[in-house]
């Protein structure tokens, strides 16, 4: 069993995504004795962003890139190959501003790729990934599961879509919620942790 950690915080062990991330892993390493794990902290391993020569060296057949273009496409190969080896990805994803952390949107944009991970059909677009098991580990400053923020919240739905677009639907979302919240914050880490079922 192999398994992708993805980290998206800046904030290192100030990080609630982070720390619900790694007792998701803890507790898969439990259930799957023998699995291996791979972290790609996506702050410190940034993707660039995307640039005309990304998109450029995406829609250009593989044997007619250039040396420039070759090098533009090597860390969408990367994120795509690192995604398709993996059977379970584990996803960090804090809430900054109502959506995800640019660095994790990177990364998706890098995977994103017609023909490589997704196709579009005569019925509509098709998934090209596979079958794979999604954790998302999501932390808020405030509560967006329910009540008036609800929806505010653009960081489960998003991913769940753009997962959804490339084949991806067996998708599990663990959540700490009120973080900066007087009353809440003080235990909202352990009710998450209670909440967590592998």
């Amino acid at each position: 069993m192999k398994i992708l950690h993805l980290i998206s915080s800046p904030r290192g062990d100030a990080s609630f995504s982070i720390k619900l991330g790694n007792e998701i892993i803890d507790r898969l390493k439990k259930t799957y004795p023998e699995s291996s794990v791979k972290v790609h902290n996506l702050t410190e391993e940034p993707f660039p962003h995307l640039e005309g020569i990304h998109l450029t060296s995406f829609l250009t057949p593989e044997q007619s890139r250039t040396p420039e273009l070759t090098e533009a496409i090597h860390p969408s190969n990367q994120a795509i190959e690192e995604l398709k080896e993996a059977d379970i990805v584990v996803i960090g994803a804090p809430m900054y501003n109502f959506s995800i952390h640019s660095t994790l949107k990177a990364w998706l944009d890098h995977v994103l790729r017609s023909g490589v991970t997704f196709k579009f059909t005569e019925k509509g677009p098709e998934g090209l990934i596979g079958t794979k098991k999604i954790y998302l580990a999501i932390s808020t400053g405030g509560i967006y599961t329910d009540g008036p923020m609800k929806s505010f919240d653009f960081t489960e739905p998003y991913l769940r879509k753009v997962l959804n677009f490339i084949g991806i639907t067996d998708i599990t979302t663990y959540r700490v919620e009120g973080v900066n919240m007087p009353g809440i914050r003080e235990h909202a880490y352990e009710d998450a942790l209670e909440r967590i079922s592998i």
